[in-house]
């Protein structure tokens, strides 16, 4: 396989987000179950289709969105990728793990995010360097026992610079910065946001190890540095993600394996200057990947996976597919 065609893992997507009031004890009043509400949306968009004491629950990086092939990038030209994402979740989960009291609580989130990707001919050590962007559309759905929304259009948008490398046929990774930037549509209070309402830097590092007759493994590495919401005055703490995946070779042109994410809060949030703690997220994910590559310059990926160990954000599952259509 010449992994010089596939595409580099430098995506972010958008995110469904929501304000959240100040931290109660328990989640019996309106205000906390559209905060929990929020958070979920928050989550499976977080799109790059869909964290985190992070402003609603939510991140503004859809934790497993990359697959195998993540850090091979594309040659020198324009590729199209495209990335479709189904989450749902039923549930939000506490400091300590327990699932909380919201009765009738549902999320459900479809995205369909284009990326486009331009390999430069611009050369740099070992590669080359790269631009993307990508432009999330998003059909969110929330209840809630305080109510009930529903809302699609554009999610926000990521633009990001990579410098692609080929360490040897097999080995390859990208170094990148990318930057969410709050396109999409947001209102203080609002169960289905399609944005967040702030910037967040994306520092991040993909490696791939690839052989079509034996071992695949590949992560993608990243912070979360997010700026404060001028709306609400609160600042989402720093978060780290790691998306992963691992597998085999098993027949010409398909390789079948596990893949997911692991993502921890590194830092508290704060409101207005005044740290919030107690409310850092984590969470993994885990499930059942494949890859099938034409040889040809095309290929797609199909991932799904279960949230596991979640703390301080809702938890469920999410449907990942991935194509790369190189021009």
């Amino acid at each position: 396989m010449n992994p010089t065609r596939h595409q580099p893992s430098t995506m972010p997507t958008s995110t469904i987000t929501q304000t959240r009031p100040t931290r109660p004890t328990l989640p019996t009043r309106p205000t906390r179950w559209r905060a929990s509400a929020l958070a979920l949306s928050s989550l499976l968009l977080g799109w790059h289709g869909c964290g985190q004491a992070t402003e609603g629950g939510g991140s503004a990086y859809p934790g497993g969105n990359e697959n195998f092939l993540a850090g091979a990038a594309p040659p020198p030209g324009l590729s199209l990728l495209l990335y479709a994402n189904h989450y749902a979740a039923d549930t939000v989960r506490d400091a300590q793990g327990q699932a909380l009291a919201i009765p009738g609580f549902k999320l459900r989130a479809n995205a369909l995010s284009p990326r486009l990707v331009w390999s430069t001919p611009l050369q740099l050590p070992l590669g080359n360097l790269l631009l993307h962007t990508v432009l999330p559309l998003v059909d969110l759905e929330v209840r809630t026992p305080a109510g009930q929304q529903q809302r699609s259009g554009l999610g926000d948008i990521t633009v990001g610079a990579g410098w692609a490398m080929h360490h040897s046929p097999q080995l390859h990774s990208v170094l990148a910065l990318d930057l969410i930037v709050p396109t999409g549509h947001y209102e203080v209070g609002g169960l289905a946001n399609l944005g967040r309402n702030y910037r967040t830097w994306q520092p991040l590092y993909t490696l791939s190890w690839i052989d079509p007759q034996g071992l695949n493994a590949d992560f993608k590495a990243l912070l979360n540095l997010n700026a404060r919401n001028h709306a609400t005055g609160y600042r989402s703490g720093r978060e780290a993600f790691v998306d992963y995946s691992l597998g085999w070779g098993v027949a010409p042109g398909w390789v079948l394996g596990l893949g997911g994410f692991v993502t921890r809060q590194l830092d508290d949030d704060d409101l207005n200057g005044s740290a919030v703690s107690g409310q850092r997220t984590r969470a993994l994910a885990l499930g059942p990947s494949l890859k099938f590559d034409n040889g040809k310059g095309w290929f797609t990926t199909v991932k799904w996976q279960k949230e596991l160990a979640v703390r301080n954000r809702p938890q469920g599952s999410a449907l990942w597919v991935k194509t790369v259509l190189p021009f």
